[in-house]
């Protein structure tokens, strides 16, 4: 890989002392609660065996994967790894359970398989094709005899199928990003998603024949126009395809035939954007609807195209999917409410269906919407408050992606945040998803920069209406959020009384060196070109540009493994910080990726974050 194996920073810098306790009350006990608590994803059953269930969670205070036999109840820890695992998948037969196996959170690695029983004493899991190169996991199709996996090296992509038992072979290779979309239930076509017209974050789709990997048929909406493959109707005979595309600004749905190419645009009549799945039986679609940081559950009927509600639990859905019997299993939670995985019957009875052993995570406070003028039109944007304070501190935390959003959804570290006594502001920033097609793509050419600007006019916004203190606010994020972090900390540096950025971008042109391809590619979609190309739009971009400028403290944590935001370009950045006798900053790293699946280490990180903010800003434990 091109990132510099054992990188070591040229200067020794700060580093963030971690506190015993941040409250000398009973927050403290509350806080730590929420993220020690065990949770668990929705469990994921084998098609042909659907008692048979695997799921991740962190019951063991690492996020791992976990078996579920329902037949007799029984739930079995399938792997434990010093920094946890968190893909896996299971086949039609449910026989074996796969995971993705990479080094310390690099994310290079491959899948293995293992029993769904377990392994024998001594045995270990195989690797699910034998011989193949370790990638960055870039789709997996689990057919009845054929095996469909995507990889990505330096090289650009590659899908490899197997048949049966017989050997792996590539059917598809190139320098562009691309990966697996969706395998036909006769397992005769398989569905493509690829960027070799050089757009990533606009892809189009090829349909293949699994025999020989022949095209069939591609699909391109256009410059500007993406389209994503979802799933086969599930019956054998219908080689439809479900697709997601933007037409029409926003994503919608779309049935396509590759074999006669013919396509039938679905009338879904709701706002925002939607994604779906089909039902068992292939008659209908379970649709999740997103509309202003909220999601919600229908069922559309393919045949009549009628559209309903479904009645979930109050709160957002997160993943969801349908039972052979009809029963759609789903999560849920608010910014108030703790996720759950519940069930919904076709009678209409909904119950809480699993949880994992101890006491659940106790509450915090509700959000509440804004909608503020912005430079490029409506900014929303999510407030939780702690309660009687009277313009309190706040921190303006910024989603990762870009190409994400902050939803109503149940959260540790803002609950966290309020308990320390910050109104907390996250802003669906141009660049976010579920505001439609130019809202996502308002950042090309532009990244970084446009985002802060709406921030810049929230952060107005909340300022003229006492809601937060101009004195003592924290801009923070993680990943693309931790890279706005640090940018605003060079080019708002008056805005701020400090800066916290995790796992952030800080030197654009040795990130792009450094970092994974499938992340190369989507930034040359972005920028419009790798940094040889687009030198300035990447020198505008990055944090480093800006570095003295910035005058107020800042924290950075970081990931010794991490291929999404490289350590070498965060040790640039903290060494031209370091060059300056005035800079106020400090470090935490630690031995992962980006990210950590470790219980423990992200409860260092929530208090090393919230200390920070408290000792710069000059706040006391104590504070309500």
């Amino acid at each position: 890989m091109s990132r510099a194996a054992g990188w070591v920073p040229v200067t020794q810098h700060p580093v963030a002392p971690v506190p015993d306790r941040l409250f000398d009350d009973d927050r403290e006990q509350r806080w730590r609660a929420r993220f020690t608590a065990p949770w668990m994803s929705r469990p994921r059953w084998a098609r042909d065996a659907p008692d048979r269930c695997a799921y991740v969670s962190n019951a063991g205070g690492t996020t791992e994967v976990y078996a579920w036999d329902r037949a007799t109840d029984q739930h079995r820890r399938v792997t434990d790894r010093r920094n946890g695992t968190h893909l896996t998948a299971l086949p039609p037969d449910g026989a074996a359970i796969y995971w993705f196996a990479d080094t310390d959170g690099d994310e290079l690695g491959h899948w293995v398989a293992e029993p769904f029983a377990g392994l024998p004493t001594g045995a270990a899991p195989e690797p699910v094709l034998p011989g193949v190169p370790d990638g960055y996991p870039a789709g997996l199709e689990i057919g009845r005899t054929t095996l469909a996996v995507g990889t990505s090296t330096d090289d650009g992509s590659t899908i490899w199928l197997r048949r049966g038992d017989g050997p792996a072979r590539a059917i598809y290779t190139h320098p562009e990003d691309a990966g697996v979309g969706a395998l036909s239930e006769d397992e005769t076509l398989l569905a493509i998603s690829h960027s070799e017209h050089g757009d990533s974050r606009h892809p189009a789709v090829r349909v293949v024949r699994v025999d020989d990997g022949a095209l069939v048929a591609e699909k391109s909406d256009g410059p500007g126009r993406g389209l994503t493959p979802l799933a086969f109707v599930p019956r054998l005979g219908d080689s439809r395809l479900l697709l997601l595309h933007e037409r029409r600004g926003r994503e919608e749905l779309l049935l396509w035939d590759p074999l006669t190419d013919t396509e039938q645009e679905l009338d879904v009549d709701l706002p925002g954007e939607l994604v779906a799945d089909f039902y068992p039986d292939g008659g209908a679609l379970l649709v999740a609807h997103t509309h202003a940081a909220r999601t919600r559950l229908y069922r559309f009927e393919l045949d009549t195209g009628g559209l309903r509600e479904l009645s979930t639990a109050p709160g957002c859905v997160g993943s969801a999917d349908v039972r052979p019997d009809g029963t759609v299993e789903y999560t849920c939670s608010s910014a108030a409410e703790p996720a759950a995985v519940r069930a919904l019957h076709p009678d209409g009875t909904d119950r809480r269906l699993v949880a994992p052993p101890g006491e659940p995570a106790p509450g915090s406070v509700p959000v509440t919407d804004l909608w503020v003028d912005g430079p490029g039109g409506r900014v929303h944007a999510l407030i939780a408050r702690p309660p009687e304070l009277d313009r309190p501190p706040a921190v303006f935390s910024l989603h990762g992606g870009p190409h994400a959003a902050d939803e109503d959804r149940f959260s540790a570290m803002r609950a966290a945040w309020v308990d320390a006594g910050f109104v907390v502001v996250e802003v669906n920033y141009r660049g976010s998803t579920g505001y439609g097609s130019a809202w996502r793509d308002a950042i090309e050419g532009r990244p970084g920069l446009t985002e802060l600007a709406d921030v810049a006019a929230v952060q107005d916004h909340c300022i003229e209406a006492g809601l937060v203190d101009p004195d003592r606010c924290v801009v923070e994020g993680w990943s693309w959020g931790g890279y706005l972090a640090l940018l605003a900390a060079g080019t708002q540096p008056k805005r701020w009384a400090a800066a916290i950025a995790g796992v952030p971008v800080a030197d654009y042109p040795t990130a792009y060196a450094d970092e994974m391809e499938q992340l190369r590619a989507f930034d040359r979609a972005l920028f419009g070109g790798s940094p040889t190309e687009r030198p300035e739009v990447y020198r505008l971009a990055s944090p480093l540009t800006y570095v003295d400028q910035v005058d107020l403290p800042v924290l950075v944590l970081a990931g010794e493994n991490d291929p999404r935001c490289p350590i070498r370009q965060i040790d640039n950045y903290l060494d031209a910080l370091a060059a300056r006798p005035d800079a106020r900053y400090e470090v935490t790293r630690f031995d992962a990726g980006h990210g950590s699946l470790v219980v423990a280490e992200t409860l260092k990180q929530a208090a090393t974050e919230i200390d920070f903010a408290g000792r710069m800003l000059g706040l006391s434990s104590s504070t309500p």
